[in-house]
């Protein structure tokens, strides 16, 4: 079975940078895209920042120019730079992986567990 994990959550000052990694794991030889997603608090989830197999990304208005999304495809692993951090980034951050071929089964999308990212003074 898939398994997705973030790292790299914690606390940051308004305009201060951090780095989120997302590593998938269960014997997997290929995904097709890998994102991440944010849910503030009270509020629905949204998109944050998806890249491809091939390195086609696609960004949400409010972190175009402010984060970058990039990947490793050699080790499973997505990783999100943020910087200059605003409150309003304040989340939990979670990876999400689409088509992901294992050497047991394929799954459509795969979920980690999310991790805090909180922006304050």
């Amino acid at each position: 079975q898939v398994q997705l994990v973030e790292s790299g959550g914690g606390l940051v000052q308004p305009g201060g940078s951090l780095s989120l990694s997302c590593v998938a794991s269960g014997r997997v030889l290929s995904i097709d895209t890998m994102g991440w997603y944010r849910q503030p608090p009270g509020k629905q989830r949204e998109l944050v920042a998806t890249i491809t197999s091939g390195g086609r990304t696609e960004y949400a208005d409010s972190v175009k120019g402010r984060f970058t999304i990039s990947r490793d495809n050699a080790k499973n692993t997505v990783y999100l730079q943020m910087n200059s951090l605003k409150p309003e980034d304040t989340a939990v951050y979670l990876c999400n992986a689409v088509d992901v071929v294992t050497m047991v089964h394929r799954a459509l999308e795969a979920w980690g567990q999310g991790t805090l990212v909180t922006i304050s003074s």
